[in-house]
């Protein structure tokens, strides 16, 4: 066993309910506190000094925190585009230059453009930069990471990006959880129309992909300039027959398919930009997760997600940074969420949860999130005598320490 500590605060997030609205109050704060470890897994959380004086006889091995840290789970982001090639700096230059998407896309730009980069892409190329995005999260405290496929948009390259995202787990800490986005749009190669590419996914795709191991979970872009409501809808019970899990990219742009999402059981339902009032108090009834992407406002100068609706409406709220090549590309979840705050006043324990235990619900993974006895030991240190300034900041304090299972890893 191995005791870390002391810690000058221990936000714990422990005994916060998985759904609806949060008060700074709930929050528990451990002062001077100490984390208890055995085999990967938290086994005590407490007073440092206490739990030291508890297990004197056990021969415990002590990890010293230098000065003062606070410490937190480690975050979850749970939608991430981080596998690509290429690049769509001229994108945000003309979208902030007043074109439009379509505009934007008839000029060579837009996913279509990181397909074909992606498609050309040598796998070393497309390994090596996903690895150093995944770095990059873990530097931030990221040590949980949801990465969709999707800018392959046939056999070999949506099967070369899930490979990459499997090779990539063997050469990292982090945990990786791939998705299968290969109805992210209907490719401009595809002979047929877009129920013809769906049923391609289903019989050519998602067989190998489940045969390999290389994804459980399927997402899906419901929009009018993607796929429509009804072919989506029959496209995910297809999905869940096959035996995977849905998560659906809904409502980015035009409301509805957040109803999708609630009505075939996904998991989550991301972005909600666009989300009405009546389908919000759909969603919270559901346990469904409302996943937002503040990313994605930010990049595209769109409105963001109703989280403060979401939450007094009882939903499962969970913010993710959507980083991609195109609409999302700062990557920066922490600032993303700490924007998100600001302008859906938010209370820090919301966001806290939404990028730790809410997140990782939405990707089945309920080990992780909190400081409790039972969960995985992943956990990260900031160096401040106030968690508060964690937020506040707004990304500009970097995490200190990173720990993976109890063991320190950067």
């Amino acid at each position: 066993m191995k005791l870390i500590g002391p810690f000058k605060q221990l936000v714990t997030l422990a005994n916060l309910p998985l759904r609806g609205k949060l008060s700074d109050e709930q929050l528990e704060v451990i002062l001077d506190g100490g984390i208890l470890i055995k085999g990967g897994k938290i086994q005590k959380i407490g007073n440092f000094n206490e739990l030291k004086l508890e297990y004197q006889n056990q021969n415990i091995e002590i990890e010293n925190i230098d000065g003062e840290q606070v410490g937190f789970p480690a975050f979850v982001d749970s939608h991430t585009h981080i596998c690509f090639g290429g690049n769509r700096a001229n994108d945000f230059a003309m979208r902030n230059a007043g074109k439009t998407y379509l505009e934007i896309a008839e000029s060579g730009g837009g996913i279509w453009s990181s397909v074909q980069h992606t498609r050309s892409a040598s796998e070393e190329e497309l390994l090596t930069t996903l690895l150093q995005r995944i770095d990059f999260l873990i530097s931030l405290g990221i040590t949980t990471v949801e990465i969709k496929s999707g800018y392959g948009l046939d056999v070999d390259n949506e099967l070369k990006m899930l490979r990459i995202i499997k090779k990539a787990q063997g050469q990292t800490r982090a945990t990786l959880v791939p998705t299968s986005l290969a109805a992210h749009l209907k490719p401009k190669d595809f002979k047929g129309d877009n129920q013809d590419y769906l049923h391609y996914i289903l019989t050519d795709i998602l067989p190998i992909v489940k045969q390999e191991n290389l994804a459980r979970r399927v997402d899906i872009f419901i929009e009018k300039s993607a796929f429509q409501i009804e072919e989506s809808k029959l496209f995910l019970l297809k999905t869940k027959d096959l035996g995977f899990e849905i998560t659906v990219h809904a409502d980015q742009f035009t409301p509805g398919s957040s109803r999708v999402a609630v009505e075939v059981g996904a998991k989550s339902a991301d972005h909600l930009e666009a989300t009405i009032d009546e389908d919000i108090d759909f969603i919270a009834t559901s346990n469904t997760v409302a996943t937002a992407l503040p990313g994605a406002s930010l990049g595209l100068g769109e409105k963001f997600t109703p989280a403060r609706k979401l939450l007094d409406a009882g939903a499962i709220v969970a913010i993710a940074s959507d980083w991609n090549p195109g609409s999302a590309p700062m990557g920066n979840l922490i600032t993303q969420a700490s924007i998100l705050a600001t302008y859906e006043k938010l209370t820090t324990a919301e966001v806290l949860a939404g990028i730790t235990f809410r997140s990782a619900y939405a990707l089945g993974l309920e080990d992780r999130g909190k400081l409790e006895a039972g969960y995985k030991a992943d956990f990260i240190t900031f160096k401040t005598n106030n968690f508060q300034n964690v937020l506040y900041h707004q990304g500009s304090l970097k995490a200190e320490n990173i720990y993976i299972d109890g063991n320190k890893i950067m």
